[in-house]
């Protein structure tokens, strides 16, 4: 079934990847540590270099015999290359959701309608847990949007969403969550696979495969209002400065 999508509004955003290197670095700290490697925190800034993810051999982190496609020595360069490119676009459009069925990180039966029926401004992305290039760097960026916005956090709703729901049980989506210290307003959705393409067509995020996904991130002030569609790697500044601008704080 196809979703309408009515585009009201696009404009260019500005630079949205002046902190991606510290996103970067934000983003190793969920991977787990080596056994002589130091714990840190990940709003720890000190770093001047990023680091990257220890090296993961690709069957076991990127290669899915289902899913990718065989033969590619790297599937997710167009990743590598997004990752290099300053800038996000906006835009907004009318969404209208389905309402099927999810299972939320502690295994309870909900809705994507139910999680963002609490009247608050709704924060959205998808992502997986296995992803090494734009997933750590979206999630890393929910996360510092948590910690600047302190307790104000407290009357958004963050929900991310897996593409990837064959791996990503309520269990693995708990433990990703704990690795980026999400609050109690963050929630991680998972499901049927035919739920979460038919999610993911609703929000015209769906690309055929977990490895052709985008950064994409979606807001939305209150319900019936339009949604805030993020193309690109804002900024946890940009993403903050885009939801005030939205609930006019």
């Amino acid at each position: 079934m196809t979703f309408p999508n009515n585009n009201k509004n696009a404009t260019s955003g500005r630079t949205g990847l002046t902190g991606v290197a510290m996103l970067i670095a934000l983003s190793v700290s969920a991977w787990p540590l080596q056994a002589d490697e130091p714990a840190m925190s990940p709003y720890d800034h000190s770093m001047h270099q990023p680091v990257m993810p220890p090296a993961v051999p690709d069957e076991t982190v990127i290669h899915d015999p289902v899913h990718e496609p065989r033969g590619e020595a790297d599937p997710h360069a167009h990743h590598r290359h997004m990752l290099e490119h300053k800038g996000y676009s906006r835009s907004e459009h009318d969404y209208e959701l389905p309402d099927h069925a999810l299972v939320d990180m502690r295994g309870n039966a909900t809705s994507l309608l139910r999680e963002m029926d609490a009247d608050k401004p709704v924060l959205l992305n998808f992502i997986f847990t296995t992803c090494t290039t734009i997933c750590p760097v979206l999630s890393a960026t929910f996360a510092q949007v948590q910690q600047q916005l302190g307790e104000a956090s407290d009357d958004v709703r963050m929900i991310s969403i897996t593409i990837d729901p064959g791996h990503d049980t309520p269990a693995r989506l708990q433990d990703y969550a704990q690795r980026f210290h999400a609050g109690a307003q963050w929630q991680f959705l998972t499901g049927a696979p035919d739920a979460i393409v038919a999610i993911q067509k609703a929000f015209d995020a769906y690309r055929g495969s977990k490895v052709n996904h985008e950064p994409l991130t979606f807001m939305r002030g209150a319900a019936g209002q339009p949604w805030v569609r993020i193309d690109g790697l804002a900024s946890a500044t940009d993403v903050i400065g885009e939801y005030r601008t939205l609930v006019g704080d």
